[in-house]
């Protein structure tokens, strides 16, 4: 037999049919496509749905009319709709505040070797097995002025109403949100502070330096990556917060809680203004998008660097 017999014998053989089992590979964008698809159908083309929306004149019964820049232009003039976008970014702002300090500190106390901590790190997870409806419900009940604790505790809640002033119902609004979220983005600083090389916390020792300083000068800037991804998520959470407000304030009192989402709600479901609603609703993703880029750039997390190059 000679070589170019049996060249041909082999490429023969190896242009065959595969044998049952064998692994085919595919191209790396088939496997997106099922997300794809699903991120089209239910973010996509509702949100561009919405976007026309927002310039018809609509009651939900009849056909829609096209009103041009008509609810926009009356958004733009509504000074409930101002305030609105003014309180969505205090209540934020303060769960930000409050939640970031909270839930990085419990986080990185989970990530360690302490006596009980996976007993304790399940009790302080469990607000986040229960839905928003069910923990504004709960809380309505520990604190409705007539029955409630602070009813039973007049000496330090004065009158026990917390939904009568703007004050309190803010209070309480940043409080459960901080009581059911924070164990989520405690989650995420626990899984970031165990990827931590243990090699830095040792060659820190063995410097003489303590608990704090390895903390401040190491834990601190190895969750920086961590830490941008858990404030954009509180940034989208808190502006697009709903059912809280729905079932603890119902916007009150007056329009004092009355955030852009739950304004949203009652132009279009109350009001039976669709159009209106719409451009509520664009607007609120249009700011929500932007705040969350301006975080990305200012704290450069969109480079990506490392945090443990060179280990």
């Amino acid at each position: 037999m000679t070589s170019d017999t049996i060249a041909t014998t082999v490429r023969g053989r190896s242009a065959g049919p595969r044998r049952a089992g064998a692994a085919v590979s595919r191209p790396g964008f088939v496997w997106a496509v099922p997300a794809t698809v699903f991120f089209l159908l239910f973010a996509i083309v509702p949100l561009l749905l919405v976007a026309v929306l927002s310039f018809m004149r609509w009651n939900g019964l009849a056909a829609p009319e096209f009103a041009g820049l008509d609810n926009w232009t009356a958004l733009l003039h509504d000074p409930v709709m101002l305030k609105s976008l003014w309180l969505s970014l205090l209540l934020t702002l303060l769960g930000v505040a409050v939640q970031t300090p909270v839930s990085l500190l419990l986080g990185v106390w989970a990530a360690g070797p302490q006596r009980n901590r996976a007993v304790l790190s399940a009790i302080f997870f469990v607000p986040l097995l229960l839905s928003a409806t069910a923990v504004s419900v709960l809380w309505r009940a520990l604190l409705d002025p007539n029955f409630g604790v602070p009813a039973q505790a007049r000496w330090l809640f004065g009158d026990g109403n917390l939904f009568g002033s703007q004050a309190g119902a803010i209070g309480v609004l940043v409080l459960v949100g901080t009581w059911q979220f924070t164990p989520f983005h405690t989650l995420i600083y626990q899984g970031a502070a165990r990827a931590v090389p243990r090699v830095l916390y040792q060659a820190a020792a063995i410097d003489g330096a303590g608990r704090i300083r390895q903390f401040v000068h190491i834990t601190l800037p190895q969750l920086r990556n961590a830490m941008v991804t858990s404030v954009i998520l509180m940034i989208v959470g808190g502006l697009t917060t709903f059912d809280t407000v729905l079932i603890l304030t119902q916007g009150g009192p007056g329009t004092d809680t009355t955030i852009s989402a739950y304004y949203m709600y009652q132009k279009a479901f109350k009001g039976f203004d669709f159009g209106a609603g719409s451009a509520v609703a664009l607007l609120l993703v249009l700011a929500a998008t932007a705040i969350s880029l301006l975080v990305v750039r200012l704290s450069g997390y969109d480079k990506m660097r490392s945090t443990t190059e060179g280990l």
